[in-house]
């Protein structure tokens, strides 16, 4: 790319937002206040729109899915009001229908003009980087901040890969994973195969049940977890034992929504074993009576083969577990933090990026910077660094705080 000239060979000062999703909109939004000038490429709350399927909840509570504004009047609260959508409490689950339109409200009113094109690369250029996006359009800039959400990082375990022997997963073939789907009502009438017992596993098992299709859940662990459901008032004592923080309560979980940096002091086999027990797989409260005694859910089982038996899957199942046979297997298996699951990043770039040992994630500063000067990352790629506030739209104002207080540095510096 270093040969082709930039269509703006004059924003050499210009920082580039990759993804119009929660972290990227706010980082948007906040910079654009600073004055930074910004370029935003992507289409508004496109995984929430369009990969969440229909049906579907929010697992975190009002207080906690609040967007970042610079200034007052873009909480989720603010735009209910506005709409005219009944007020939601921590007793109203969230309809991810309605999260995604407020996402493009805030979008509207705080984060300036979005640009659809997508960016199909990333690489070094003359002046930072230069960016290809798929229409052809090159840009130069001084800076990238990285939002593009989890739709790489989903992660498939090896004993399922059998089942896609040409990679092929996806709602028409005998495996997908969770972030692939959007119409569960495909499978009515059919038998699907829910591995995992996560708030996806849960929920997706019981949209199916409801829809009419065949439901088996295989969770490896000995239970399923299940958030507490909320408490009007709270004693004092409770409070202070427990305090509240947007992730629940206690003061671990407070400790690192209010002060990510902790977690980011940390030796590297500390925070990772935050990142993956802090919050472990778990079912919202109000999904509970949708499952439990519903939809067989399946304990201690764990599949050692899978191979396709024509339209079908076949699972063997460890011990005397036996095998099952399914005609769809969806995993709701989650995401892996891996630097090299970035293929929009050009390998150089990604060979460059140190990481968290023991990990694929990238080694951040405190202004959520990577090793590559003017490379940031938002989002779940900078959870094992600061810890799982990151994991969730709560961690959005930590995020764009530090990397427009960061970028103000060294923006000026560069125009």
């Amino acid at each position: 790319m270093d040969a082709a000239r930039a269509k703006n060979p004059g924003s050499r000062g210009v920082v580039v937002v990759v993804g119009a999703g929660p972290y990227g909109l706010s980082v948007a939004a906040h910079l654009r206040a600073a004055g930074v000038a910004v370029r935003v490429f992507g289409e508004v709350m496109a995984s929430w729109r369009h990969l969440a399927a229909t049906g579907m909840f929010l697992k975190s509570t009002p207080k906690a899915t609040d967007l970042s504004s610079p200034i007052p009047g873009g909480r989720l609260a603010d735009y209910c009001q506005e709409v005219g959508q009944p007020q939601l409490t921590e007793f109203t689950p969230i309809p991810c229908a309605v999260f995604a339109r407020y996402g493009m409200w805030f979008a509207d009113r705080f984060a300036g003009e979005i640009e659809p094109n997508q960016v199909s690369l990333v690489a070094r250029g003359r002046h930072g980087f230069e960016l290809l996006l798929r229409g052809g359009e090159r840009v130069e800039a001084a800076a990238v901040v990285l939002a593009a959400g989890l739709g790489p990082l989903a992660y498939v375990p090896d004993e399922l890969l059998p089942l896609a022997p040409r990679g092929e997963t996806g709602p028409d073939a005998v495996l997908s994973h969770t972030s692939q789907q959007t119409d569960l009502s495909r499978y009515r009438g059919r038998h699907v195969v829910v591995v995992g017992g996560g708030q996806s596993a849960l929920e997706s098992a019981a949209l199916l049940h409801e829809l009419g299709a065949e439901v088996d859940v295989l969770v490896r662990s000995d239970r399923v977890r299940w958030g507490a459901p909320p408490v009007a008032r709270r004693p004092w004592w409770q409070r202070m034992t427990h305090p509240s923080s947007p992730l629940g309560p206690g003061w671990v979980l407070s400790g690192l929504c209010w002060a990510p940096d902790l977690a980011r002091l940390l030796p590297a086999p500390g925070r990772l074993w935050l990142h993956r027990r802090a919050l472990g797989p778990s079912g919202g409260w109000w999904l509970r009576d949708r499952v439990e005694n519903v939809v067989p859910v399946h304990l201690q089982r764990r599949i050692t083969r899978a191979r396709p038996d024509g339209c079908t899957a076949r699972l063997t199942l460890a011990g005397e577990a036996g095998e099952l046979s399914a005609d769809h297997v969806l995993a709701a298996t989650g995401y892996r933090i891996d630097v090299n699951a970035l293929s929009l990043l050009a390998p150089d770039l990604r060979r460059a990026i140190a990481r968290i040992p023991g990990s694929g994630a990238p080694r951040l500063s405190a202004g959520l910077e990577s090793s590559v000067p003017g490379l940031y990352f938002a989002g779940s790629m900078a959870a094992p660094t600061f810890g799982p506030m990151l994991r969730f739209v709560a961690g959005t104002g930590f995020a764009a705080r530090r990397i427009t207080a960061s970028l103000c540095a060294r923006v000026g510096s560069m125009v």
